[in-house]
């Protein structure tokens, strides 16, 4: 954060995506230890937890900022991982955004998240996409209303949308980019 201010002068915009499954897979809840549990809250809430407690005076004094948050569609349902701190973390990061909004809007801040749905985006969804099969990705794709995975655009985009003068009067708001997943 001070890195950018003082390259930049400003800071108006803070769009992260940090989280996965750090490998893991889906299990029995008994056989889920405390460290792989805390590693998946440490990737996908903490990180953002902090992130946003950094850059929140710096927002504030100006009385402008977008913050942008990558949750996930396990964020607002169970998740397809079967992982349950993974959806219990999106659930977390969710809160945290709404949260976040209430405090901040006052301040000229705006906190949205972007809840994806598939994306083949990186190797653990590549392997979890691996993993279904022939019948199980057909499945998967008719059960999303447009019939396509979602890409890296689709979600880039409504990040764009969130930071932009558009979305000025929206805040604490989940918007879920799936393709109209059923």
């Amino acid at each position: 954060v001070e890195t950018i201010q003082a390259r930049d002068g400003v800071l108006d915009i803070l769009a992260l995506a940090a989280g996965g499954v750090r490998g893991q897979v889906g299990r029995p809840i008994e056989e889920i230890s405390e460290d792989d549990w805390r590693v998946i809250f440490n990737a996908n809430v903490d990180g953002a937890f902090y992130l946003a407690q950094a850059v929140a005076p710096v927002m504030k004094r100006r009385k402008y900022g977008r913050i942008v948050t990558i949750s996930s569609g396990a964020g607002l349902r169970p998740s397809l991982t079967g992982i349950q701190a993974y959806s219990s973390a999106k659930h977390a990061l969710v809160g945290l955004t709404k949260q976040l909004a209430l405090e901040l809007g006052p301040h000229g801040v705006t906190v949205n998240s972007i809840a994806p749905g598939f994306v083949l985006s990186n190797p653990s969804t590549q392997k979890q996409w691996e993993s279904y099969g022939a019948e199980g990705q057909k499945r998967l794709v008719e059960s999303i209303h447009t019939r396509r995975l979602g890409t890296a655009e689709d979600i880039a985009n409504a990040a764009l949308f969130f930071a932009s003068e558009q979305a000025a009067w929206i805040s604490g708001q989940i918007l879920s980019v799936d393709g109209g997943r059923a």
